[in-house]
């Protein structure tokens, strides 16, 4: 009996142990996320934009994909798309939740952002419908200096919606859009590189046509305190146990920039300070979001797992602040 009643003591913690590891064995890319009612829903990059459900943000259920095929503008943009979809940011407006997600071919910036609405987030809810409204904005070789992947809506204190986006080439950048925000709402000509990890300023009219070495992308902007914070991943991700992602941060009083690290350095000309960066258990953490819920921030994003030959697995981290506003995470 007292045999049964170890293995029984033992089989408990087993399933205690598996319960707080259920967050990180979720394989996952670019997660974003946010509560209706009492249920967390997760967005990332995956065949039609993969979707979990969870009641704690521990537990997860696979949900069913956004797209069951891959849209027809998507193809149309991106030739070799076939409906994995990348990045997406998810908001809550009038009503309506609305999903921007990117189409690339890898490794170019033949990209584009686009964007879907949903009523409700819940697959059991009989208006559960997600509709497309098709491209945002697009990115082309030659013709664009930066590359429209990576979007993240940001609204400012006048009401404003801004999306910012941007991987590699000349940095992150930030667009108006319309007040309905399924729209721009000024040229794309001269976009303002609102982080960028080069020095020195593109002059005008420069447009690289190679990604180069600007490894930084997946901006999120996170409004405290009266100021925006603008938190994007440098170096190199989806390397496996070879990945260097990091992440950093820059902070602005105006939702447009210049964001300053703690030194003041301005992150459009190479500034950043470091927010969470790889160890000997994870290769490399990155493309975060950052959230409150119920009176707690959370830092939200993938990291490669140096226990599981590098595989990228979600992690979620409570996120403190230091006495000058600054971010922190305690991690063990």
């Amino acid at each position: 009996m007292k045999f049964a009643c170890w293995l029984s003591f033992l089989l408990v913690l087993a399933l205690q142990a598996r319960a707080q590891d259920m967050q990180q064995n979720i394989a996952v890319h670019d997660p974003v996320m946010i509560k209706q009612d009492n249920t967390y829903y997760l967005f990332s990059t995956g065949r039609g934009i993969a979707v979990w459900s969870s009641k704690d943000m521990q537990n997860w259920k696979r949900e069913e994909a956004v797209f069951s095929e891959a849209p027809a503008w998507a193809v149309e943009a991106v030739p070799t798309f076939k409906n994995h979809i990348w990045a997406p940011d998810i908001s809550y407006y009038k009503d309506k939740y609305y999903l921007y997600y990117s189409v690339s071919a890898f490794g170019k910036n033949t990209s584009a952002i686009g964007l879907a609405t949903n009523t409700t987030l819940n697959p059991t809810d009989e208006n559960y419908k997600w509709v497309d409204y098709g491209k945002i904005i697009q990115s082309v070789p030659g013709e664009t200096n930066w590359n429209a992947i990576d979007p993240n809506l940001i609204t400012d204190n006048a009401g404003t919606p801004w999306l910012s986006f941007g991987s590699f080439w000349d940095g992150l950048k930030l667009v108006k859009l319309k007040e309905d925000r399924m729209s721009i709402a000024e040229s794309t000509d001269n976009l303002p590189t609102i982080a960028s990890r080069k020095k020195d300023a593109p002059a005008e009219g420069d447009k690289p046509v190679k990604a180069g070495g600007n490894a930084i992308e997946a901006p999120f902007i996170f409004k405290k305190n009266g100021y925006y914070y603008l938190f994007a991943s440098i170096d190199y991700c989806c390397k496996g146990e070879n990945s260097t992602y990091k992440m950093v941060v820059g902070r602005a009083k105006d939702v447009k920039g210049p964001y300053l690290d703690k030194e003041g350095a301005s992150m459009a000309k190479g500034g950043g300070t470091l927010v969470l960066a790889g160890n000997k258990d994870w290769h490399g953490v990155g493309h975060n979001s950052v959230y409150n819920f119920d009176g707690k921030d959370y830092l939200v994003f993938h990291g490669y797992d140096a226990s599981d030959k590098g595989k990228s697995k979600l992690r979620i981290e409570e996120l403190a602040w230091d006495s000058a506003g600054w971010p922190e995470v305690a991690v063990e």
